[in-house]
């Protein structure tokens, strides 16, 4: 290769890799599957049939001479692998778009989306969606965007600001415009020449084909035969595809591509390189020291005296990012009472094997975007082992919080209801008493609890199991009636007996459910 070859490699222009943030509920899902819909050619658009986590859009400028230009978008609102890959301090994403409704302003993953923006320190374009809605109000939305340090450019700053309509395809062109213009500005360049790297941004199991990653090439050229590294992990690229499912012999900078021939599942977030040789990979591998686990979960009592309640589960994902993105929102579900323990984790449908180690365990099974073969079911069935899937990550979380809560011991409040004084004692037989009294206020009920007092001081502890008012008998009897009761002494007290003058005051108890 001569020197004006090289320098040409070294210079090649690379396309803009883009993250859409934001809170959720603001379009981030709607703002790319429109742009997926509007620009993926529609013959191509139906060959998608698997989510890779990365796609690519092509788009021709009207500058001095027509040109076409890709973006490469991470998809999924709020990426969890993105955010899996940022715990990591893997940098992959060249431009933000911050999405924000435009009829509800700055929320609180707002706020979040924007932090992660100036840690990462890379040029944000706010997305202002949802014009079309009754109670719009861009310039709002500025000012509050103004409070948290984004200041847009018609505020005196320097961030792009395009306000769309995800639903009504309304100005996606001028964002998408505005994508290159700011790509432009980074002069976004890569080296085709080096050995490949890049980042695992996707991986899971194919029952036919084996451990599938989607990685995102940020160095270099991938081909097919090359041997890679991700962690400790060796495999060789026996087949490659892009975003849209076809079949391609190499991958270059900014593209996503889907490769075939792991060893073993590779990690999300992780980095990963190529090598000339099975040798070099294997003694690459060999120097990997990074410790820390693909998943962090709560594993087991962290000590002898830890006294709180335990939920122990099975999970199963479609993919790993999503065990990632689920991990990361379980640390927000604290209690000193209860937490979850996660017994096993991996990928794939809800099998028989799950079910067993649930047994075995004392576990539950839960499932996201997965599904539980007959089998399964028909075992979980028969042992009383519950199975719950999900296809929201939320609506995942907030079961698990319930049936955390669940655990916790119902708070007991005390509820006054009246007072009894003791006008004569009848009977009495061991712990039993069969006694009569009026009640001088309230009421009291028949299997109500009672204290009784002397002297106002606390006696005895027990339970009205029988009331009767005219010798009849009563459910109920209210203030200024006499009645007769059979007290029943809680075992385990004093061996006092009730005498005349003394006052049962009567409550119940009210069960509350208590909340993490």
């Amino acid at each position: 290769m001569s020197h004006n070859d090289l320098k040409q490699n070294e210079n090649k222009i690379r396309p803009p890799i883009v993250v859409v943030l934001g809170h959720v509920d603001h379009g981030k899902t709607s703002l790319l599957d429109t742009i997926r819909k509007t620009k993926v050619a529609t013959k191509e658009s139906g060959n998608i049939t698997q989510h890779i986590g990365a796609y690519q859009v092509e788009l021709t400028t009207n500058d001095q001479r027509l040109t076409t230009k890709k973006v490469t978008l991470i998809d999924t609102p709020g990426h969890e692998a993105f955010s899996a890959i940022r715990s990591r301090g893997v940098h992959v994403a060249d431009i933000a778009i911050l999405v924000v409704a435009a009829d509800e302003g700055v929320k609180p993953q707002t706020k979040e989306a924007i932090g992660i923006i100036k840690e990462e320190k890379i040029p944000v374009i706010v997305a202002i969606n949802k014009i079309d809605k009754e109670g719009s109000n861009p310039q709002k939305i500025k000012q509050e965007l103004a409070a948290e340090d984004i200041l847009v450019e018609d505020w005196g700053g320097k961030v792009p600001v395009v306000e769309i309509s995800a639903k009504q395809n309304k100005n996606i062109d001028e964002l998408l415009e505005m994508i290159l213009l700011v790509a432009e500005l980074e002069d976004l360049k890569e080296d085709t020449s080096s050995p490949a790297e890049g980042v695992i941004i996707e991986s899971h199991l194919d029952k036919k084909r084996g451990y599938v990653a989607t990685a995102l090439i940020t160095k270099g050229k991938l081909k097919i035969n090359d041997w890679i590294v991700t962690g400790t992990i060796v495999g060789k690229v026996k087949s490659m595809e892009d975003f849209l499912g076809k079949a391609i012999t190499e991958g270059i900078p900014s593209q996503p591509v889907l490769i075939l021939g792991w060893s073993s599942i590779p990690s999300i977030g992780k980095e990963f390189h190529s090598c000339p040789s099975k040798e070099a990979a294997e003694t690459l591998a060999s120097t990997d020291t990074d410790p820390t686990p693909l998943f962090k979960f709560f594993k087991g009592r962290e000590s002898a005296e830890d006294k709180r309640k335990i939920l122990k589960i099975i999970f199963k994902s479609d993919v790993s990012s999503s065990l990632e993105a689920i991990e990361s929102i379980l640390k927000a579900v604290k209690s000193e009472e209860a937490v979850c323990q996660i017994v096993g984790y991996d990928i794939g449908n809800i099998s028989e094997s799950d079910i067993k180690m649930a047994i075995s365990s004392g576990s539950q099974v839960i499932g996201f975007r997965v599904i539980a073969d007959d089998l399964a079911k028909k075992i979980s069935e028969k042992e009383g082992i519950k199975i719950a899937v999900f296809d929201i990550i939320y609506e995942l979380v907030e079961y698990i919080r319930k049936e955390m809560t669940d655990l916790l011991e119902l708070e007991i409040r005390r509820v006054p209801m009246g007072k009894v004084k003791i006008l004569a004692v009848f009977k009495i037989e061991g712990k039993h008493q069969i006694i009569g009294g009026r009640v001088v206020s309230g009421k009291i009920t028949r299997g109500a609890l009672a204290e009784v007092m002397r002297n106002n001081n606390r006696l005895l502890d027990g339970k009205i199991s029988q009331l009767q008012h005219n010798k009849q008998d009563a459910n109920e009897v209210k203030e200024g009636t006499e009645c007769g009761m059979k007290f029943e002494m809680i075992p385990g007290q004093p061996a006092w007996d009730i005498k005349e003058g003394d006052v049962l005051e009567v409550y119940e108890e009210e069960k509350i459910a208590r909340s993490l």
